[in-house]
């Protein structure tokens, strides 16, 4: 018969574990108390082991029968390793144990969210509200369950709900600024912000937040002082470097946001999203060669960052290296396939390298992606109108137009193409479009076509707007 020996909870959890492991290698069978096996269950937990912590789970039911604790915790490692309704099992016996733990209500309504049926969720945390002692993070997966749910509102009421519980609770803090963003609401985020950091001066995720929300708001200058205060209470704070770089290159402060990205690299990896931050300053400080160097470590350290790729293409055609910036723009261009600013550039390039129906092709694609790009309707049309193509070029100003009826260079332009062709009456009704829509671009027509100055009709309805 195998000898039993008893182990309590006044020893050392290391002991437990330990004696545990002998247990098992010498396949006794010793006595733990509820407290011990806790200690060895967590310990396993904590080593990432959720297998060996559902094997010590077993042995701690098996010697107490009557502990709640041992099917919540089993439970909770069900849970990990992806075992529904085993793990619903393990909380439908524990409530029978222990009806009033608020663990298995917690449990049960993270399961409820995990399967997206909502409603038995709220149920078991609206549950496990009235029983747990602290609740700030039910509150916060209350919210989580609003928000999967579409309704912000709500999610925001319950996310105010955990910090009036729990100041300090981080995660509810950039779950409401994710909230605002959402609802496009940054008026009532930075209200919020302001209001919490009046309270708790020294969060500097709040500060952080409040930058964000400047930032949203176009208040760049704000967003810098919010960040300034972040980092001043957390100086290895990266991502408050990061975002400040970001609004000073809102505020063309290159030099400025360079050295600001720098200072990332003291406290995380360099990664490459930084990396082409800079290039993308030095590219617009004209400083090329510094800006390639830096966009192609960021490819080196992410050959999917497809802004990259296109930096680097924007640095060869800065230098009129067309030929070689066009397989650059082409490499980004595979990786986002559906962005209209790379089919511009490629159609530029093009154009530049003399390739008429590559570029004519590429522009299509841009109008195509983003119908309100004027300057990739009037470049298009301008490439027809250079072929002799006059008939295409109206017609593509024509679509140009009813995309953006209000855009007074569209207009101009087709005047100058109906001039051309001969249109003059249809020209000269353009030509009150133009003029009603923004009488100061009339110079537009004449950058076009010269000629059109010495015409005595055009001169004097153009008089007509601009006195």
């Amino acid at each position: 018969m195998e000898e039993e020996f008893e182990f309590g909870f006044t020893e050392d959890p290391k002991f437990s574990v330990e004696r545990y492991e002998e247990m098992i290698r010498n396949q006794d069978l010793y006595f733990f108390d509820a407290q011990a096996f806790e200690n060895i269950i967590d310990y396993y937990i904590e080593k990432n082991d959720p297998a060996k912590a559902l094997q010590v789970a077993e042995y701690a039911r098996n010697q107490h029968p009557f502990a709640a604790i041992f099917l919540i915790k089993q439970a909770q490692l069900l849970v990990v390793s992806n075992k529904v309704p085993e793990a619903f099992a393990a909380l439908d016996k524990a409530a029978m144990l222990e009806a009033s733990d608020a663990d298995i209500y917690i449990i049960r309504g993270n399961l409820y969210e995990s399967l997206e049926r909502y409603a038995e969720a709220l149920e078991n945390y609206e549950k496990a509200l009235d029983l747990a002692e602290e609740t700030d993070e039910i509150l916060l997966h209350i919210a989580y369950v609003y928000q999967n749910m579409g309704d912000y509102d709500t999610a925001i009421t319950y996310l105010k709900l955990c910090l009036k519980q729990n100041m300090e609770n981080q995660d509810a803090l950039y779950e409401l600024a994710f909230c605002y963003d959402v609802m496009d609401n940054q008026q009532e985020s930075v209200q919020f912000y302001q209001q919490y950091i009046d309270n708790e001066p020294y969060s500097y995720a709040a500060w952080y937040n409040l930058g964000n929300a400047f930032t949203k708001l176009s208040l760049f200058e704000k967003a810098i002082d919010a960040y300034d205060y972040a980092i001043l209470i957390k100086d290895s704070f990266a991502s408050a470097y990061f975002n400040k770089g970001n609004a000073l290159v809102n505020l063309e402060k290159y030099a400025e946001a360079i050295e600001v990205y720098r200072q990332t690299f003291e406290y995380e990896q360099p990664n490459a999203d930084t990396y082409c931050a800079i290039g993308e300053c030095y590219e617009k400080l004209e400083q090329m060669d510094d800006a390639r160097a830096f966009y192609k470590k960021s490819v080196k350290m992410d050959p999917k960052l497809a802004d990259a790729w296109f930096g680097i293409g924007v640095t060869l055609d800065f230098e009129e290296r067309y030929f070689e910036a066009l397989h650059f723009y082409k490499k980004a261009l595979d990786l986002d396939i559906a962005n209209a600013d790379f089919w511009f550039a490629i159609a530029d390039a093009e154009y530049k390298l003399g390739h008429l129906p590559e570029a004519e092709k590429a522009y299509e694609k841009v109008v195509e992606l983003n119908p309100l790009d004027i300057d990739a309707w009037l470049d298009y049309s301008s490439i027809l109108y250079e072929q002799q193509k006059l008939n295409e070029a109206t017609e593509i100003i024509a679509e140009a137009i009813k995309n953006n009826p209000e855009a007074a260079e569209l207009y101009y332009r087709m005047v100058a193409y109906l001039f051309a062709k001969g249109e003059f009456n249809e020209a000269l009704n353009n030509l009150e479009s133009a003029l009603t829509a923004d009488p100061e671009k009339h110079y537009i027509l004449f950058d076009y076509l010269p000629q059109l100055q010495n015409n005595k009709v055009i001169i004097d309805i153009i008089a007509r707007y601009t006195r």
